[in-house]
This record gives structure tokens, C-alpha cells and sequence, in this order.
């Protein structure tokens, strides 16, 4: 039996990064494949149905910083599911595009990604996964920044 130090307090962090890596390497496996992770399975999924968008703003929607969303785009970029252009409108901004390529590969791997949806579903229970879900997106709208403060 392991056992927790009674001075060491249960940490926020560490038990969210436990979860996402073991939950990452899951959906990762699932997508396997066709050739995609569950990052850039979620990237195609965005475009595919928003459209075409600047780095910043893709980023922004899948709460990740621009610098790495502009690594996540390279490889996909090189496969040529996306294309990544300046915009007419602002030379400075970046637009990402889904092609019919990566509209195809997101199209193969949505049905593996319901099967892993699913069956994660099933072994956590639909309304806890659905309460997760609610209870994630929440800690994003709590403007929570203590290096801000």
C-alpha cells in the first residue's frame, strides 16, 4: 500500500496531466491508423467545422498558445492537410485551411474516435464524462492566473 505523506496536499495539477496523458495515449492509439494524434485529430475537427481561421484565433479555441499551435500545424502543413497562408488582409496573420485531403483523413478517423468516445463513456458513465467535460471547460472560464496576480 502506498502511502501519501499527511503534509502533502492533493495536486490540481498533476492529477489533470495524469488523466490527459493517460486519455491522450488512448485517443493517440485509437488514431494510429490514419496516421493522426488526437491533437491533430481535434485541429481538423475545429476547421472542418469552423472553416478557415487565423493560427491565434485556432489557438485560442483549443486553449493552446499560438507558438504551439504553429508547431502542431507543421506536420500536418507537410502532409498537406492544411494549408497555412498569409491573409490578404493582415500579411502579419496566418490563415490555416483545411484541404480536402485532411477533410478526407478527419472524416477516416471519426469513427475511431467514436469508438474510443464511446467506449470511455462506458467504463466512466455518459453523465460523468458529460459533467467532466462541463467541469474542464469550466476551470477555462475561471480567469484563474496567479502569476497575474
Amino acid at each position: 500500500m502506498v502511502r501519501t505523506p499527511t503534509n502533502v496536499h492533493p495536486c490540481n495539477n498533476l492529477a489533470l496531466r495524469k488523466a490527459a496523458r493517460y486519455l491522450g495515449a488512448t485517443y493517440d492509439k485509437a488514431l494510429a491508423p490514419v496516421g493522426l494524434r488526437g491533437t491533430q485529430f481535434s485541429i481538423l475537427q475545429k476547421l472542418s467545422a469552423h472553416g478557415a481561421m487565423t493560427i491565434g484565433s485556432l489557438a485560442d479555441m483549443i486553449a493552446m498558445d499560438r507558438t504551439t499551435m504553429a508547431a502542431n500545424l507543421k506536420p500536418l502543413a507537410r502532409e498537406g492537410l492544411v494549408t497555412v497562408e498569409p491573409s490578404a488582409a493582415d500579411r502579419r496573420a496566418r490563415i490555416v485551411t483545411l484541404t480536402p485531403d485532411g477533410r478526407s483523413r478527419m472524416k477516416a478517423a471519426l469513427p475511431l474516435w467514436r469508438a474510443v468516445q464511446t467506449r470511455f463513456e462506458e467504463k466512466f458513465g455518459a453523465d460523468e464524462a458529460t459533467q467532466l467535460r462541463a467541469s474542464l471547460e469550466a476551470v477555462l472560464d475561471t480567469g484563474f492566473e496567479p502569476w497575474a496576480e
